[in-house]
């Protein structure tokens, strides 16, 4: 059943998003004149279709994709037959370039907009979560930075630049970071200690995201989802279990785990969880780069701010782009090779695991608005076969004023779909390793 809930909402993230995806083609297509032949959601074969006027819609079996087919294009179904005749009216190719760089650009701009709609909803029916600052009991913990500050393991912070500190996340305000003589209040040891801000601390922390939360809060935590085929599931952790020792180190906090993880990096440890009030010991071999497979379920008490529409526009819109600006950024690190490509990819199982297997509307629809932002970004990316490789081609007619030949195309289109079907392989082989391995 757990098994049949993941699979259920990869499927049906999948085909709203392609649906929409393919929709975008096909309603820029008809809007100038295109005939549009066949509208398909999932590969064949096929399970239901229906035509209605020139287009047929079609439900395929196979729930990992869609396309539109669009009379008188270069795509996937590679059927060039009828690029050997003039172009009729109604076909792709006899439209003006800025026409088709809109079809092709109709998908990905659907997609965006369903990921910016979705973030909007999410924010005004949920509104945004934060830790008040008197839930931070157990202090901070610092990183580099942090310590290069003046920061230390268990300071709680009480103001910034003199105001008192309502939410936790102010911490890292602009104020605090860009202010002129900012500084930090914290108690340690029952005294109250002055942190003052360097100059230089934006520019510390500019390069990486991750480096601004240079304090994190010190939080005691359980397990929550347990990824499946992962060390902590081969190991019998669950859901629910409190770890509170590795080897010989009691554990309270997260941050104690991960320090003790990352010491036995490639090691088998011995863990004592407690659960359901008693304590069992299991055995586990920690990954090399220090982790078992879990999610944390921080146990700190969140608080809740509710937005008006107008609001949460905004709010949404930086949330659904802050998606695009972590994939660039993933990608630079693939590329610049500071992180493997085959920890950082997933496909469609690695996709399934994310949505879980346990069923929440906010959880569904957050994922499906970051996966659309996801679709957008890498459909977008100039490779032949997907959007962005004929938005590269269409620009470049537009401004040389030369169109591609149909025969550079079809080359082109079969090189790309070499390339996307080796990605594809080696994501759903890349799940499997990991599930096993």
């Amino acid at each position: 059943m757990d098994i049949l809930v993941m699979v259920g909402q990869l499927i049906l993230g999948l085909t709203i998003l392609v649906g929409l995806h393919e929709l975008g083609h096909m309603l820029a297509a008809k809007w100038f004149g295109m005939r549009v032949e066949k509208y398909a959601i999932g590969f064949p074969p096929k399970i239901f279709s229906k035509k209605f006027g020139e287009t047929e819609y079609m439900l395929g079996l196979i729930p990992l994709g869609g396309f539109v087919k669009i009379s008188g294009m270069v795509d996937e179904s590679m059927d060039t037959e009828a690029l050997k005749e003039e172009p009729k009216p109604w076909e792709f190719r006899a439209k003006p370039a800025w026409q088709r760089l809109i079809v092709m650009m109709g998908g990905i701009i659907v997609n965006v907009i369903t990921g910016i709609v979705i973030y909007i909803a999410l924010t005004y029916n949920y509104g945004e979560q934060y830790i008040p600052a008197k839930e931070v009991k157990y202090g901070v913990v610092p990183n580099e930075i942090g310590k290069d500050i003046g920061f230390q393991t268990g300071d709680r912070v009480v103001a910034v630049n003199g105001k008192e500190l309502e939410r936790f996340e102010d911490v890292y305000s602009m104020d605090a970071i860009l202010g002129r003589n900012a500084y930090y209040t914290v108690e340690r040891n029952g005294q109250q200690v002055k942190i003052e801000v360097p100059a230089n601390l934006m520019d510390r922390v500019a390069d990486d995201k991750d480096r601004m939360f240079f304090v994190q809060p010190r939080q005691p935590f359980k397990v929550g989802q347990v990824m499946a085929g992962s060390a902590a599931a081969k190991a019998g952790l669950q859901e629910g279990d409190f770890i509170t020792r590795i080897n010989n180190e009691s554990i309270k906090f997260f941050h104690e785990l991960q320090q003790a993880l990352h010491a036995n990096a490639g090691k088998a440890v011995t863990m004592m969880v407690e659960r359901d009030g008693k304590p069992i010991k299991l055995k586990a071999e920690v990954s090399e780069e220090g982790t078992l497979g879990f999610m944390q379920v921080p146990l700190l008490q969140f608080a809740t701010k509710n937005y008006s529409l107008g609001e949460s526009i905004p709010m949404g819109t930086n949330q659904a782009f802050g998606v695009i600006t972590a994939n660039l950024k993933g990608f630079g690190k693939i590329f610049r090779g500071e992180v493997s490509a085959s920890k950082s990819l997933s496909g469609p199982i690695g996709i399934a695991q994310i949505f879980g297997d346990t069923f929440s509307w906010y959880k569904f629809w957050n994922i499906t608005a970051m996966l659309s932002m996801v679709l957008a970004f890498m459909n977008f990316l100039p490779i032949p076969a997907l959007d962005g490789g004929h938005v590269v081609f269409l620009t470049y007619e537009i401004i040389s004023g030369r169109k591609p030949s149909d025969n550079f195309l079809e080359n082109a289109q079969k090189v790309g779909m070499v390339l996307l079907l080796g990605l594809m392989a080696f994501a759903i082989f890349n799940d499997v390793f990991k599930i096993i391995f």
